[in-house]
């Protein structure tokens, strides 16, 4: 029996009086003068149950909104190249936000390079029609111009029924059948602006308040992302240009000799380079070369190596052991930790008559009508690789309208085979041209490569970089 039960029990049915009240038991531990209330606590079993049903759901719809977004920052990070990131997102943000449609603008606010524009489910004609609306009257203007109040997110729940909407906004709305918009602005921290992404609801419509925070989220892991393949970007353009800019500009033009070239470099910029350059005597110097690693420093060393043998071709051009003599000499001195191969010909088209040597490379290609045939060299090492380095000359005389291929072994590499199944499906690739392209240097060149690789010769497609350089003696 405890001290609620004696109370209960000692209690009058009807309501007590002041002075009819009955005193309190005494009982251990309670002063019988400290008044006690009335009222009992409601029974247990009246308390409503506890909300488990409820917080089963919130829990069920946060572990689901955690692993959607898992999901997409996952295939968002397994994107390497901008282009692919850019439709990556701008997709996912259509999921997220229940849209069909939409499209990105890339424009940092920096104002560097790269600027482009994408659509989803928008056809490049319907993205032109986007574009003849008023910059500053579509909501991607606004946030990239950074006008007031466009550093959150932009709702149009309903463009063709709000009548402060822009006449030419509705318009194209209406034209292009979408009905409501909401835009994003794509910022870091370190970079500022990057751009803004807009989404397109064929009705009426607005992203409920859980959907704009999954975006949101979404999108800050997006544009730092974004901001590394664009620096990324940035720095492989750079190193093109450096890239191009250390090889010849144009090809010289002499009587009884066309020339073409087919080059690309790896995104990372590699160490093959091609030189051709007129001589004394309606002579002409043709090189080829490849330089280990890449990058700047890869470059520097190309550019170093073809300065040099331009200034030894004019100085020993009769001689091509002596020029790529002196190329090792230079290469000791000035890379003594690089190797490199390299291939020069001295060539006087109207005797059609080719000297050439060759250090560590690949032997040229001969073809024609009657024969297609690689010139037989003798074996040597790359330059840089012994102490002194020397090699005999090969001569040799190119048929009227025969064409001798120059080329680096990435070509060979970039097939994947082993070097004899390479150099077998070359030698098909040039017996098999056919004679109306055999006219054209470049036509012959660019069917050789479209036959050694039918892939293409994409940067992003190997880490090899290719150079093929034809010479058509008429």
């Amino acid at each position: 029996m405890g001290v609620r039960d004696a109370i209960h029990r000692n209690a009058p049915l009807g309501k007590p009086t002041a002075m009819s009240a009955p005193h309190l038991p005494k009982v251990a531990g309670i002063d019988p003068m400290v008044p006690v209330s009335t009222h009992t606590a409601a029974p247990l079993k009246s308390v409503p149950p506890a909300p488990a049903a409820f917080i089963q759901d919130r829990l069920a719809s946060w572990v689901s909104d955690l692993t959607t977004l898992h999901e997409l920052t996952e295939r968002l990070a397994g994107t390497s190249t901008l282009d692919d990131a850019l439709h990556e997102l701008l997709g996912a943000g259509a999921a997220l936000v229940g849209a069909r449609r939409g499209l990105l603008v890339l424009e940092p606010a920096d104002g560097a390079v790269p600027c482009r524009t994408i659509g989803l489910g928008l056809a490049h004609a319907e993205l032109g029609h986007i574009e003849t609306v008023p910059r500053d009257a579509t909501p991607y203007g606004r946030l990239l111009d950074g006008l007031p109040d466009t550093d959150a997110p932009l709702a149009s729940p309903d463009i063709l029924g709000d009548t402060s909407t822009d006449p030419r906004c509705r318009e194209v709305a209406a034209r292009l059948g979408y009905a409501a918009s909401y835009a994003l602005p794509l910022a870091t921290e370190a970079t500022g602006r990057l751009g803004a992404a807009v989404w397109l609801y064929d009705e009426p419509a607005e992203p409920l308040e859980r959907q704009c925070h999954l975006v949101g989220l979404y999108a800050r892991y997006a544009a730092e992302h974004v901001a590394r393949l664009a620096e990324l970007e940035r720095a492989r353009a750079d190193v093109a240009v450096i890239a191009e800019e250390l090889l010849p500009s144009r090809l010289p033009r002499l009587p009884g000799v066309r020339l073409a070239v087919r080059h690309r470099s790896t995104a990372r910029g590699g160490g093959d380079w091609y030189d051709a350059m007129p001589l004394p005597d309606n002579a002409l110097g043709l090189a080829v070369g490849s330089v280990g690693g890449s990058g700047p420093a890869a470059l520097a060393a190309v550019g170093r190596l073809r300065a040099g043998l331009r200034a030894y071709a004019v100085m020993e051009g009769e001689d091509p052991v002596a020029v790529l003599s002196d190329l090792e000499l230079l290469l000791r001195l000035t890379e003594p930790a690089t190797a490199a191969t390299a291939l020069y010909a001295y060539c006087e088209p109207d005797r059609r008559t080719v000297l050439l040597a060759g250090a560590g490379h690949t032997p040229p290609l001969v073809t024609g009508d009657r024969r297609t045939a690689f010139v037989e060299t003798s074996l040597s090492a790359p330059l840089g690789m012994l102490p002194c380095w020397e090699a005999p000359s090969v001569e040799f005389s190119p048929g009227p309208g025969e064409t001798v291929l120059l080329y680096t072994d990435g070509l060979l590499r970039r097939t994947g085979d082993s070097t004899d199944r390479a150099f077998a499906r070359l030698h098909a690739a040039a017996a098999g041209v056919p004679k109306v392209l055999r006219q054209d240097p470049g036509a012959l060149a660019d069917h050789v490569l479209r036959t050694v690789l039918p892939d293409g010769l994409d940067p992003s497609d190997g880490g090899e970089d290719v150079v093929l350089l034809a010479a058509r003696f008429d």
